[in-house]
């Protein structure tokens, strides 16, 4: 899973992107002092590898991982080019999700490249900007479209997408506004658009302000337009996470708790990806190792058993289940969960569930 931090210069991107990645990316207080993406990979947390780790005594454990793409600040006209914009914009056209991060505090040390905080016009400038790309893109298209499908009928059904894109855009909103058929929806995703990408606000607020989140006028303005894209809303202080990531880890609960916080900055933008996307993850443990591996809601059993190794999907033959709780209740024992008619013999037709601890059987 590849997401793609964006947000103008100056609202903490970077600081973010540092803290939960530990890259040690540039952070400086002008524009455009990251030009290139930074790429951090960072663990999942999932506590269930880790039990499962210690039941079997892997050798290994392996989470699941999610790649984070720091891209650099984004300014009004970058889709013209202003401040290296259509080299930035290819960036993101990389990723599967976008994180826009928006500043919700109020710091005079700290330079904001509008001069003002007003986070729901940060968010107008940069999906404008992305918006003005798709169109740019999807107009050209038009006409070649319009042209080759006096002849190639077969090509209607996408001017039929390209045009309901154009619509929208020309509307003023973004392309995950759309609503569109499953085969609809196919074609749009071939055409790799910005505005169309599944996007996470993170709210960046204060240190002094995370006690008082529900009290922040910014972040409740974020919230409110999120749910006219239908987007996720994560509320953090990158500066808190930055002195998480300084600590060591026995220390960082305590230091949550200390704060009245129940998880990570984080932890909680993993489960927004997760929701945001439909992803889950299935379980495999062993002497060798236990893993977690990302799959999509309603993947079958064959094609979980592809993300393994091709050869596995080819040569299916069965997978055999347990539910991870189930596992966990007796205490790891296989046998005794075999007895209670708890490990599933399941076929190629299985659809696969978050949690779910595997074995597959398959032909070499």
């Amino acid at each position: 899973m590849k997401l793609g931090i964006v947000g103008l210069p100056n609202v903490g991107k970077s600081t973010l992107f540092n803290a939960i990645t530990h890259a040690g990316a540039e952070a400086a207080n002008y524009p455009f002092c990251t030009i290139e993406p930074n790429v951090g990979v960072v663990a999942v947390p999932d506590e269930r590898i880790d039990k499962l780790g210690e039941i079997y005594k892997s050798k290994k454990i392996v989470p699941a991982v999610i790649e984070f793409y720091d891209i650099a600040g984004l300014v009004e006209g970058a889709s013209r080019g202003e401040g290296l914009g259509n080299k930035f914009l290819a960036h993101i056209r990389e990723v599967e999700s976008i994180v826009h991060v928006v500043r919700c505090f109020e710091n005079d040390d700290v330079v904001h490249v509008s001069g003002s905080i007003d986070p729901l016009r940060d968010i107008e400038i940069i999906n404008i900007e992305l918006m003005l790309s798709d169109l740019e893109l999807l107009e050209r298209r038009l006409s070649k479209t319009e042209k080759a499908s006096k002849t190639d009928k077969s090509l209607i059904p996408e001017l039929d997408v390209i045009k309901k894109c154009v619509k929208v855009l020309e509307d003023g909103k973004s392309l995950r506004t759309l609503d569109l058929t499953p085969e609809e929806q196919i074609i749009l995703n071939s055409f790799t658009l910005l505005s169309s990408k599944p996007i996470i606000y993170i709210a960046n607020i204060s240190e002094d302000d995370i006690s008082s989140i529900d009290e922040n006028p910014y972040v409740d303005r974020v919230k409110e337009f999120a749910k006219t894209e239908g987007a996720e809303v994560v509320v953090v202080s990158a500066e808190i996470e930055e002195e998480i990531s300084q600590l060591p880890e026995d220390e960082r609960v305590e230091f949550l708790n200390d704060l009245g916080l129940s998880e990570s900055g984080l932890d909680q933008l993993v489960k927004a990806s997760y929701r945001l996307l439909g992803l889950i993850s299935f379980l495999t443990a062993g002497e060798p190792e236990s893993r977690a591996w990302t799959i999509k809601k309603n993947t079958s059993a064959p094609q979980a058993a592809g993300k393994i190794h091709s050869d596995i999907e080819k040569g299916f033959i069965r997978a055999e289940i347990i539910a991870y709780d189930d596992l966990i209740a007796h205490g790891g024992n296989l046998a005794s969960a075999k007895e209670k008619g708890l490990v599933r013999i399941e076929g190629k037709e299985y659809i696969m569930k978050d949690g779910d601890v595997v074995h597959f059987r398959f032909n070499v």
